[in-house]
């Protein structure tokens, strides 16, 4: 947890950008795994304690955008919670953490938002995507779960998207140090890779690392030989001589700031010549996108860069023809690379989509959308000096949507599916890095680097 001030000085900014009205923050609470008493893993929202700091369940927070007034709003622990969990820390004391002094019991806040309501006053809140908390709102505002996406608040979305996308000098260290984790977690799996291992036992490995470390994992982890599943996350693969071995994996810092990597590396711990020559391929495309983000930026021109550099790498390789702007321009790239070529990174992986990308139909609100310029909408995604953002192309040979492209009479005379035939059981190769966007450009996070090139992998896969 920052310090208070970070909290009330966050707090501030939001108010003058939305204005009037209440902002309603509710905190995650517990999610049963099987039986009340046994949750999973607790994972508070990521915007109520960007507002207030706080990492534990089921407290919301109100803040009156007029006055700049903050409330808090849960229950404190009774002698028979104590019994279970130990003595805990009182709402107020929470609350004095945040530079919060009014705090309630939250049976309080459904009076409190019924009289504000009354007054003919708005309350805004994100789009939820939780089903209790779903069920809360609806309760809290009167409104029928139905109806909570029609009414929630585009200002709030925008204004939050905004502010978290440009990370403060203290968010940034919080990000260097889950960099710190993340690394470890990579060379360790790195080491691990040799034929005879299972994938799960290199994924429990890393994990352990994140937990012990950190809060633990910021996703769940991918390590798969089947890399060109693009969320794959079985885990039950042997590995065998020849294949690849794809781990995409990131940690969370104590503070809740997250890292986000892939590296790709042969079992065997040496490329084939054709693993190697894809390999290149898609580094440089890697390579390349770190050498020209700067700010101002947009995303759709980072990601024709990196979908550029791949054409150019596959005409090389025979497998495409003509030149790249063709290919690129015709679609075909999307065979190769069917994923965008990042996303925002902060408190949550993919940070912001929460009520952004796939939750909402930006359409709607096209204009908005661009002029916020902010990673709750990649489409329209303006990059500024603060900005995190992953820089991860690929190549994926998935035998089902070369086929489906290949019968629908798709990129013809620009894709050579004949060639296609030898990469049937290739796999994928995915290269990740988190770029922090600079006054002058942009520099990767974290002090060093997880071993990428070919030769520094080979040094290490495979070795105890």
């Amino acid at each position: 947890m920052f310090s208070a001030s970070t909290y009330q000085a966050r707090r501030r900014e939001l108010c003058a950008r939305i204005g009037q009205g209440l902002i309603l923050l509710p905190g995650n609470p517990l999610t049963p795994n099987n039986y009340p008493n046994n949750a999973y893993a607790f994972r508070q929202d990521s915007s109520f304690r960007y507002y207030f700091g706080l990492n534990v369940p089921s407290v919301a927070g109100l803040i009156d955008a007029e006055t700049g007034e903050a409330e808090l709003y849960g229950d404190d622990f009774t002698v028979e919670d104590i019994v279970w969990t130990g003595p805990q820390p009182t709402l107020a004391e929470l609350g004095a953490g945040a530079g919060v002094a009014a705090t309630f019991p939250s049976a309080a806040l459904a009076d409190r938002l019924r009289r504000a309501i009354a007054l003919g006053r708005r309350v805004h809140y994100l789009p939820p995507y939780r089903g209790e908390t779903k069920l809360l709102l609806a309760e809290l505002l009167g409104i029928a779960p139905s109806m909570l996406h029609d009414r929630k608040s585009v200002d709030l979305m925008l204004a939050v998207a905004e502010m978290r996308e440009v990370k403060s000098a203290e968010e940034i260290e919080a990000m260097e140090r889950a960099f710190e984790i993340g690394c470890r977690m990579h060379t360790t799996a790195m080491r691990m890779c040799r034929p005879g291992v299972v994938e799960r036992q290199i994924a429990g490995a890393i994990e352990g690392i994140a937990k012990a470390e950190g809060q633990g994992l910021s996703f769940p982890s991918i390590v798969s030989q089947h890399g060109e599943t693009l969320h794959n996350l079985n885990a039950d693969g042997v590995l065998s001589e020849g294949r690849l071995l794809l781990c995409d994996a990131g940690a969370e810092s104590l503070e809740g700031y997250c890292s986000d990597h892939t590296r790709t590396y042969p079992v065997s711990g040496r490329f084939t010549a054709l693993q190697r020559e894809m390999y290149e391929i898609v580094l440089e495309a890697h390579d390349r996108v770190a050498r020209i983000v700067k700010p101002r930026m947009m995303y759709t021109e980072v990601h024709r860069t990196a979908y550029l550099a791949l054409a150019e790498g596959l005409i090389g390789a025979g497998l495409l023809k003509g030149t790249a702007e063709a290919a690129v321009e015709a679609g075909a790239l999307t065979l190769f690379m069917p994923h965008g070529l990042g996303h925002g990174l902060g408190m949550d992986v993919h940070d912001c989509e929460a009520m952004g990308e796939r939750s909402f139909d930006f359409s709607q609100i096209a204009e908005r959308a661009a002029a916020s310029g902010s990673c709750i909408h990649r489409a329209t995604w303006r990059l500024r000096p603060g900005t995190v953002l992953t820089d991860e192309p690929g190549l994926y040979f998935i035998p089902a949507l070369i086929d489906k492209c290949r019968a629908e009479g798709l990129y013809r005379g620009i894709v050579d599916y004949d060639a296609l035939d030898a990469f049937r059981d290739f796999g994928g190769i995915r290269i990740e890095d988190d770029l922090l966007v600079t006054d002058e450009g942009n520099r990767m996070l974290g002090e060093g680097r997880i071993p990428v090139t070919v030769d520094e992998l080979e040094a290490v896969v495979g070795r105890d």
